[in-house]
């Protein structure tokens, strides 16, 4: 036999051996990080904090290739939320986000770094103190959060959620310009009126203001001599909101425009 040939028997073998080698412990890698994730995972659900950030460090900084490095991320992220660490938490949620944009976690991760700011925002948020004193940092944080999710992820399984979040958010953003309306309003400062409303249309679109801001845009377009934007927004008012107790109002104020002359200086305010 041809000693050539008697050498590729043995070299496959070697092979052979070498792959089963190599398989072996990316096995038991895989395996060791499932278990400790596990644990890690069972310690954060039984709120034993310390040894769940404990095995979750240890997971994430050990097995940095597996999946359950990446999850003992996530994980940690959780458990700053849990422990009200709600800042700390948004970062880490948005951290997870930008490094593994592939993941299939990254719906819920972006999310939860959303709903980290909303949670930030204090307890009595609705109640006190007024308007104009409150720091909203953390919900407008919130609100551009749950927009760019609700955006990027819109079938998601957190997205309704985090439309009624948005929705509340974005009520909230649209009182404190409500209150610079009124701030302007009883100045008559009308142009800076004008503008707190019009900011409420673009930012805050179907808030629970926008009916009445509305009606008040028109008073103040109005007041400027700005007729065509006076009725454009009456139109809007009655389409939009054919129920509104303004449409009455926002329809007789129309007619009355349109009936009006072109020259400005002729105008008067109805009332």
């Amino acid at each position: 036999m041809n000693p050539r040939n008697r050498i590729w028997p043995i070299l496959a073998a070697a092979l052979a051996i070498t792959a089963c080698a190599k398989k072996a412990p990316a096995v038991k890698y895989e395996s060791q990080a499932e278990q400790e994730y596990t644990a890690g995972v069972t310690a954060l659900d039984d709120r034993d904090f310390p040894d769940a950030q404990k095995i979750l460090e240890r997971v994430r900084t050990k097995y940095p290739y597996s999946k359950y490095g990446a999850l003992a991320e996530l994980r940690l992220a959780d458990l700053k939320y849990e422990q009200g660490k709600f800042i700390e938490a948004a970062d880490s949620y948005a951290g997870f986000v930008k490094i593994h944009p592939s993941s299939p976690q990254v719906d819920y991760a972006a999310y939860r770094s959303a709903m980290s700011r909303w949670a930030d925002a204090p307890s009595e948020f609705f109640l006190f103190p007024p308007m104009h004193e409150r720091d909203l940092s953390q919900i407008i944080k919130a609100t551009e959060g749950l927009q760019t999710f609700v955006d990027k992820f819109p079938t998601s399984r957190y997205a309704p959620d985090a439309r009624e979040k948005l929705a509340k958010a974005q009520g909230i953003l649209a009182e404190r310009d409500w209150y610079a309306f009124e701030f302007y309003k009883q100045r008559e400062k009308w142009q800076g009126a004008a503008f707190r409303l019009e900011r409420i249309m673009k930012e805050f679109p179907g808030s629970p203001r926008e009916p009445e801001a509305l009606w008040q845009l028109a008073d103040m377009y109005v007041k400027l001599s700005e007729r065509f934007k006076a009725q454009k927004t009456l139109q809007t008012l009655i389409v939009k909101y054919p129920t509104s107790s303004q449409r009455g109002n926002a329809e007789k104020l129309l007619v009355e425009l349109r009936s009006q002359p072109e020259h400005p200086e002729l105008w008067k305010t109805p009332w």
